[in-house]
């Protein structure tokens, strides 16, 4: 059964959604982000993604009393990403009550530094996001293309012992379009080992089955639920029957 993963994105403090990653196409959802995961857990989810914007275009954390209050008043399993650039940001991820952080840009730019993370913490605290655009990797916030093939990067950081890997197909994200299925097909004929998370476009339930039935191992959500297109009785009753 794939595992369900709904997204909370943060800008100054409150749940938001972004439209391909836009800071200028911004919705805002709720005001009180632990209200959001606290409706999470009560229908039975176990994980949550929480992404810290300001902190990813800071390039330093920024919500980290966000991730303290829905940590200690939770008992979420909380992947937490945005900003984390050096020893010291990770350390306060990890001290906040995270239960993995998510490296993005910086497993580009200074991959030394995210495998040394990896033989310091282990390999079941690290979450890799590997964001694509047109099959190759984009970095800081999306507004970078590089000529990095997707599945050569995944398979760098899989062989270095990284197993939390999710993708997000920049394309599809935030318009309800349903994911990149033939994306995922690809990486994970490459490598059949990987329990890919996807990550990006999914708008209902079907979206959710076609992923599961492909051998995703999770899904990130976030617009389709606060948009409705995925209701919380939805989620419930697919959680309750797996």
């Amino acid at each position: 059964m794939i595992q369900i993963i709904p997204a909370i994105d943060l800008i100054d403090g409150k749940c938001v959604r972004l439209t391909q990653g836009d800071y200028s196409q911004k919705t805002i959802y709720n005001e009180n982000p632990l209200e959001v995961a606290k409706e999470f857990e009560a229908l039975g989810i176990k994980r949550l993604h929480l992404v810290d914007l300001d902190g990813a275009k800071k390039g330093e954390v920024v919500n980290l009393k966000v991730l303290e209050s829905i940590a200690s008043k939770t008992k979420l399993i909380i992947d937490f990403g945005g900003g984390i650039k050096n020893d010291a940001s990770i350390e306060k991820v990890f001290n906040a009550g995270a239960e993995l952080a998510t490296i993005g840009s910086l497993a580009v730019k200074q991959p030394n530094i995210l495998f040394s993370w990896v033989k310091k913490y282990g390999a079941n605290k690290i979450m890799l996001g590997a964001d694509v655009k047109n099959e190759n990797i984009a970095i800081g916030g999306w507004l970078q293309s590089t000529d990095i093939n997707v599945i050569d990067f995944i398979k760098i950081n899989f062989f270095e012992g990284i197993t939390n890997i999710f993708c997000t197909d920049i394309s599809k994200d935030g318009l309800l379009q349903g994911p990149s299925l033939e994306l995922y097909k690809k990486i994970m004929t490459e490598i059949p080992e990987l329990k890919l998370i996807a990550s990006g476009g999914v708008s209902n339930m079907k979206d959710v089955l076609e992923l599961d039935k492909i051998g995703c191992g999770g899904v990130i959500i976030g617009k389709a639920i606060y948009e409705g297109r995925i209701t919380m009785d939805e989620l419930k009753n697919y959680i309750n029957a797996n």
